[in-house]
């Protein structure tokens, strides 16, 4: 570090330390008058981001971290940006709203450092680390909100799936998964899951996979099933698979697929009554053996 960059961090630092409260104050009018709070954040929400920012910015850059390593290594600074960029994702701010409003910290910052009585040279060189500490800090902002906004996306998705692969408790010790629509590997990887899950609480003996509502049987999607029906029976479960209509037949058989070693069924209500079989119980309609 030079005596010039050295000598502008100081000043910054001072004034970080002596105007914390007008800064954070300046940086949250600045936003309000620009338009870039977004996402219905509250003034007094805007005012605890900025507090929390400019504190740490403050700590920061009174430490010994390099000044272009501030933001990505100094814990409380790093975490606040993060934080500020995660609250935004959450409240529906776009990404280039939430790093504008980072970058506007420019201004108030560059506004308190003008009451110093800096020359031309000192306000220059406290001007360039200003600039590299919110550059830093806008890029983690940008960075962070696209992967928060994806791992909101990934969470949504996957409730989603939850929601549209239910396990229904038919009977004592029979659960059934009714599927509808396509197949793929992710909800796969989910009606697996869940099944497994619902057959380790429910105690239960057989499991229904009813795939009355996939529209279409290829090799993944029976590869898909095969591949739960395994993982059931390592649970000490059976399986059956009902909703085998005639063109599903047909093209499982021209795909060359073998199912030879599954129970399938053309229907639900057929399944449930092999599944009573297999359990050793009788339904509600059954008739009375003499």
């Amino acid at each position: 570090m030079n005596r010039s960059e050295a000598s502008a961090r100081s000043i910054l630092t001072g004034v970080l330390e002596r105007q914390q409260t007008a800064i954070a104050e300046r940086w949250v009018q600045v936003q309000m008058e620009r338009g870039e709070v977004g996402g219905g954040l509250a003034e007094d929400e805007l005012r605890e981001e900025a507090d929390a920012l400019v504190a740490a910015l403050s700590s920061g850059l009174a430490g010994d971290l390099p000044v272009e390593r501030v933001v990505a290594q100094h814990r409380q600074l790093h975490d606040a940006v993060t934080d500020l960029s995660m609250r935004r994702a959450r409240a529906g701010t776009s990404p280039t709203a939430t790093s504008l409003a980072v970058l506007s910290l420019k201004e108030a910052l560059l506004a308190c450092v003008a009451e110093e009585s800096l020359d031309t040279r000192g306000s220059l060189a406290v001007a360039r680390v200003v600039n590299r500490l919110v550059d830093a800090a806008g890029a983690l902002s940008f960075e962070t909100y696209v992967e928060g906004r994806e791992e909101i996306i990934r969470r949504q998705n996957r409730q989603l799936m939850e929601l549209s692969t239910p396990v229904v408790q038919l009977w004592r010790e029979i659960l059934a998964v009714p599927l509808i629509g396509n197949l793929d590997t992710a909800r796969s990887q989910v009606v697996m899951e869940n099944l497994l899950e619902a057959i380790q609480e429910h105690e239960a003996a057989v499991a229904i996979i009813d795939i009355t509502g996939v529209p279409t049987v290829d090799t993944s999607v029976a590869q898909h099933l095969m591949q739960t029906v395994k993982a059931v029976r390592l649970m000490g479960a059976d399986c059956v698979i009902s909703g085998i209509r005639p063109g599903i037949a047909q093209t499982i058989v021209q795909l060359g697929i073998d199912l030879s070693g599954i129970q399938t069924r053309a229907t639900l209500a057929d399944a449930l009554e092999t599944a009573m079989g297999l359990t050793g119980q009788r339904g509600p309609y059954a008739p009375e053996h003499p």
